[in-house]
This record gives C-alpha cells, structure tokens and sequence, in this order.
C-alpha cells in the first residue's frame, strides 16, 4: 500500500477549513471540510479527526471489530464537536462533512457523512462509493432538477446531513472488498466542484504513484479556480 495527500487553501479562501487524516498503522484515512464562522469550521475538522482516529483505535485495540470501532468512532466524534458548539458562543452551529476508510482483509469499511466524496478505481474504471448529503443531491434523487442545473444550483454546498450539528446522527456505512491495484480517493468538494468525475477517472487510471496523482489533481483543481480549500488523499493497494 503507498499513499500520498495534499492540502490547499486555494485562491479565494483565506483559511483552510478542510482537514485530513492518516493513521498509517491501522490502515485509517479520512477528509473533513468544516463549516462556521469564526474559524469554527477549522475547529470543526480538526476535532472531529482528532476524535476519529483516538477513538478508532481505541476500540480496535479493545477488540472491537473494524466496522463497528469506525462507526463508533464517527459518533463519538459528531457528539464532541457538538458539545463543543454548544459550549462556546463562538463556535454555535459549527460542524463538519467526514469520510473514512479503514482497510482491512482485503475489505474497505467507509463511513461518510456530508458531502466530501470517496471513489475507487479498479482496471480503468471508476466508481463513487458516497452519496452526497446536500439539497442538490436530494432534489437530483426526486428528479426534480437534472446533473447539468446540479452543478450551477444555488443550493449546491447546503449539506442536508453533517457532522456535530445535533446530538444523534446518520452515518452512511459500506463494506467494499479491494483488491491489489485499486486507487482509492478520498477527497473535498474543492476538487469535486472544479474537476469533473471524467477528468478525475482519466488522471488516476494513468498513474499508480500517488504522490504524482495527488499532485496532478490539485493542479487541475487550481487551475479551475481553487474557489475553495481542496484536499485529497490517494491510496493506491
């Protein structure tokens, strides 16, 4: 397994609210973008990983199960960040997307809440492992709008689901078997709303060195504008 990731504020932003996590030993990855004022979407990420990854060790180390100890973990990490908001002024209605994998026996477990993405791209051909959680996405599953009117809705970063913006949440959870020379990519909405899906299955079905691949699709996300902070994580197995 190599890996490689990258974080950018971008053009526009003056601070990055996106935040990643890798705990190479128990084979964890995860990207968190954060939402709130007064920097408390920076806080949001940050804390939400920090949790994440004690926690999930934690309970592996327990004896917990993979599946279990990552979900368990993401709920510890939405009640932290929420009490956190409710405890300082500042940080009232803060929060965070969160996707995350662990690896093992030839298994991804994914977790994902929000509307930062995980693909996977197996002999040429890639595949979206989430489902965005936003208004857009729901209103493209009702056939009320169409992919096209999507990418220039008003509405297209309002998030329907997140993380640390109330006490009880719903994760999406997934068990995907991987095999030697899947390219697993995890990654913001500040590459996903400024490349597009076939551009980022081309780039990474023509490399296996994640650290060129990493760095081609940060380039591309900038050239397009780097409206937002972009951050990715590229695994390949």
């Amino acid at each position: 397994m190599r890996w490689s990731s990258a974080s950018s504020t971008g053009f526009v932003r003056t601070n990055n609210e996106d935040d990643l996590c890798v705990n190479e030993k128990y084979r964890l990855f995860a990207v968190a973008d954060g939402m709130g004022g007064h920097r408390a979407g920076e806080v949001a990420s940050r804390l939400a990983l920090t949790v994440l990854n004690r926690e999930f060790e934690r309970h592996l180390t327990a004896g917990g199960e993979v599946g279990d100890s990552l979900l368990q973990a993401v709920r510890k990490a939405n009640r932290q960040v929420f009490d956190e908001s409710c405890r300082i002024d500042t940080y009232n209605g803060m929060g965070t997307t969160l996707s995350a994998c662990a690896l093992h026996d030839r298994s991804l477990f994914l977790t994902h809440v929000g509307d930062s993405r995980v693909y996977l791209v197996r002999t040429g051909e890639m595949l979206q492992l989430t489902e965005d959680h936003s208004v857009v996405q729901e209103l493209l599953n009702e056939g009320r709008i169409k992919a096209d009117e999507a990418a220039v809705h008003p509405y297209r970063n309002v998030l329907s689901r997140a993380v640390g913006t109330a006490v009880e949440l719903e994760v999406d959870f997934r068990r995907v078997p991987v095999q030697a020379g899947d390219r697993l990519l995890l990654c913001t909405d500040g590459l996903t709303n400024q490349v597009s899906d076939a551009a980022i299955g081309k780039l990474l079905k023509n490399t296996d060195d994640p650290e060129k691949g990493v760095q081609e699709l940060l380039r591309l996300a900038l050239e397009q504008g780097g409206s937002d902070n972009i951050t990715l994580i590229l695994v390949v197995l």
